[in-house]
């Protein structure tokens, strides 16, 4: 299978950044010059840009020129909202299989993680993720009507969830997480090839658009040996403990 055009495009638009062609503050070639250069449609390319505004090297939203921001993708946690971008980033090469997309009411749990009415209709989906053509993590999503439905319209094989609904115009502006550790379910078993009850690591997160309403609510669980997290923090001197210990 060829690899998609936004890749492609992406992957350009990263190395010009890395080897310093474009550099922090430097606009981008705007869409229609990046639609000249790849003989390309609209929206392989604004799924490219948005693939980039995701892992942190470009700004700037509709109206907005993007600009470099970064010449470096690193993995703080909220990238984790990408995990093709993760991938790539580290070198890896990410995949995923398709097992279920579908529109369902939404029972008490569905409900609660969302917000929204039990019975409510909502769009559910299972996916494979891999690294390298090997199994890494079963991603199960659950998403409000209104943004799930777009997914009925794209491959969600071909890549980024995340980045394909950035280009048709959802927000995706916060996530909250929570990581723990879960027994594998029979499902986790047999996609994952372990044993019921094998430890992985669960990423449970709540994602909301501009306006604060959840959007989806995923629940990951990964193979410990293959993925780990990391996360960065700084002090923040100007906090009254901090005034207080050093006056």
């Amino acid at each position: 299978m060829s690899e998609a055009l936004h890749v492609k495009i992406a992957r350009d638009l990263r190395e010009r950044v890395r080897t310093g062609e474009l550099t922090v503050g430097a606009a981008l070639p705007s869409e229609s010059q990046l639609c000249d250069r790849w003989q390309s449609s609209r929206g392989p390319v604004r799924q490219a840009l948005a693939t980039l505004r995701a892992e942190g090297v470009i700004a700037g939203g509709p109206g907005k020129p993007p600009v470099v921001c970064s010449t470096s993708i690193g993995q703080p946690f909220d990238t984790l909202l990408s995990y093709s971008a993760w991938a790539q980033s580290i070198g890896r090469t990410p995949g995923q299989r398709t097992l279920e997309l579908t529109l369902r009411r939404a029972d008490e749990r569905a409900a609660t993680s969302l917000g929204v009415d039990e019975g409510t209709p909502v769009v559910q989906f299972l996916r494979l993720r891999y690294l390298d053509g090997e199994p890494a993590m079963l991603e199960r999503a659950t998403f409000v009507e209104h943004v799930g439905r777009l997914l009925f319209d794209f491959d969600c094989d071909s890549g980024s969830i995340w980045a394909y609904l950035q280009s048709r115009g959802v927000e995706l502006a916060t996530a909250s997480h929570i990581i723990d550790a879960v027994g594998a379910d029979p499902v986790d078993a047999l996609q994952l090839e372990v044993a019921e009850g094998f430890p992985l690591l669960r990423q449970r997160r709540s994602t909301r658009d501009a306006d604060g309403e959840v959007v989806e609510f995923h629940d990951d669980r990964y193979l410990p040996e293959m993925v780990s997290f990391t996360l960065e923090n700084t002090l923040d001197v100007r906090t009254p403990l901090a005034r207080h210990a050093n006056p």
